[in-house]
C-alpha cells in the first residue's frame, strides 16, 4: 500500500492494527527469552503493552522517527474521541494511541523493516 492509501485510514483503525502488530512483537519477543506458562507470558507482556509504557517510549525514541513518523504519531495522539480508561492519565493514553498509528501505518505500508527497528528501539531502551 502506498503511503497515500495509508493516510486515508482513521486513528481509531491505525491504532487497532498497530495495537495488533506491537502486542505480537511483544509476545513473541517474551517467548524467545523465556518458556514459561501462560499466565507468568501474560503478566509480562502488559508491563510492555501497558499504555504508561508505550508513552514513556515513545519519549525515548520519538527523535529518532523521521518527519512522516512523527507526524503520523501526532495525527493519532491528537485526534478527537480518544477516552482513556480510569487508571491511565490522558496524556499516557494518548502517547500510546499515537505510537500504534504508527504501528498500524507502517504495517499497512508493508514496511517491516522500519516496525523492527523501532521495536528494537524501544526494547533496547527498558
Amino acid at each position: 500500500m502506498t503511503k497515500q492509501e495509508a493516510n486515508q485510514y482513521g486513528v481509531a483503525a491505525l491504532a487497532f492494527l498497530g495495537d495488533a502488530v506491537y502486542e505480537q512483537l511483544v509476545r513473541e519477543l517474551i517467548v524467545t527469552r523465556a518458556n514459561m506458562p501462560a499466565a507468568k507470558l501474560h503478566n509480562e507482556a502488559v508491563k510492555y503493552v501497558c499504555c504508561e509504557f508505550q508513552s514513556k517510549a515513545v519519549e525515548r525514541i520519538f527523535d529518532r522517527l523521521t518527519d512522516e513518523e512523527q507526524a503520523v504519531y501526532k495525527r493519532g495522539r491528537n485526534a478527537d474521541g480518544i477516552t482513556p480508561p480510569k487508571h491511565s492519565s490522558a496524556q499516557d493514553y494518548r502517547r500510546a494511541t499515537g505510537l500504534e498509528c504508527l504501528f498500524g501505518y507502517l504495517r499497512l505500508k508493508g514496511d517491516g523493516e522500519r516496525i523492527t527497528a523501532i521495536f528494537e528501539m524501544i526494547m533496547s531502551e527498558t
